[in-house]
C-alpha cells in the first residue's frame, strides 16, 4: 500500500492511543514464562555455571554451542531468537533485545552493557507501528563496551567495533570501527602468534 506523504506538518498527528501488541498471545505468555525464569533460574546464578544458562536457554528455544559463554546478567527478549556459536561470548549486562534473530559466530565477542536492538517504529507512520530487524556478529567479531548495534546491522568477520559507539550500518570484515554513528578508523591487523 502506497503511503499518502503529508504536505503539511500541521495536519500531522501522531496517534499511539489504540495499538494493540504485534506479538501473538503465545509469544507473551512464553516471554512472561521466561521472565520468571530468568528472575529465578538464571540471574541469581553464579559465573561460572555457563552450562546450567545454556540449558536453560536451550528449552525456550534458544540454539547455543556447548562451549558458548553467557553471563547471569544478560538480558535476553525471546531465546528461540538467539543462535551463539562455538566459543561466542554475552559478557555481564549485555541487553539482547532479540525481536527478531541475534546471531553470534564463532568466536564472537560482545562486551558488557552493550545493546544489541533488533527492533524500532516507523516513525512516518501515525501509528508508528513495530518494525524489526536482524543482527548478525561475525566471526571472531569484537563489539565492545557499551555499544548500540541497531536493527539490520550485520558485523563482518574479524570486525572491532570501539566503546561507546553506535552502529547503525553494516560493519566491514577485519575493519576497526568507532563513533556515533560508527566509522571505520583502521584496518584490524593481526599478530601471529608465536606458540
Amino acid at each position: 500500500m502506497a503511503r499518502t506523504p503529508m504536505t503539511s506538518q500541521s495536519n500531522a498527528k501522531v496517534d499511539v492511543s489504540d495499538c494493540p501488541s504485534p506479538h501473538s498471545l503465545g509469544n507473551r505468555i512464553k516471554r512472561a514464562v521466561w521472565g520468571l525464569v530468568w528472575a529465578v533460574a538464571f540471574r541469581p546464578t553464579p559465573k561460572v555455571m555457563h552450562g546450567w544458562r545454556r540449558w536453560l536457554l536451550r528449552c525456550f528455544g534458544a540454539t547455543i554451542a556447548p562451549n558458548a559463554h553467557v553471563h547471569p546478567s544478560v538480558q535476553i527478549f525471546l531465546p528461540d531468537h538467539l543462535t551463539m556459536e562455538a566459543h561466542s561470548c554475552l559478557a555481564p549486562h549485555v541487553d539482547c533485545y532479540c525481536v527478531a534473530p541475534v546471531k553470534l559466530g564463532p568466536h564472537a565477542t560482545v562486551s558488557q552493557y552493550s545493546y544489541l536492538c533488533t527492533a524500532s517504529h516507523d516513525y512516518e507512520h501515525p501509528k508508528m507501528p513495530l518494525t524489526t530487524a536482524s543482527i548478525t556478529i561475525g566471526e571472531g567479531a569484537w563489539v565492545c563496551a557499551n555499544v548500540f548495534v541497531g536493527p539490520g546491522v550485520t558485523i563482518e568477520e574479524g570486525a572491532v567495533v570501539g566503546a561507546c559507539s553506535c552502529v547503525t550500518r553494516d560493519v566491514p570484515a577485519w575493519m576497526v570501527v568507532a563513533g556515533n554513528p560508527a566509522k571505520v578508523i583502521k584496518p584490524r591487523r593481526m599478530e601471529q602468534d608465536s606458540a
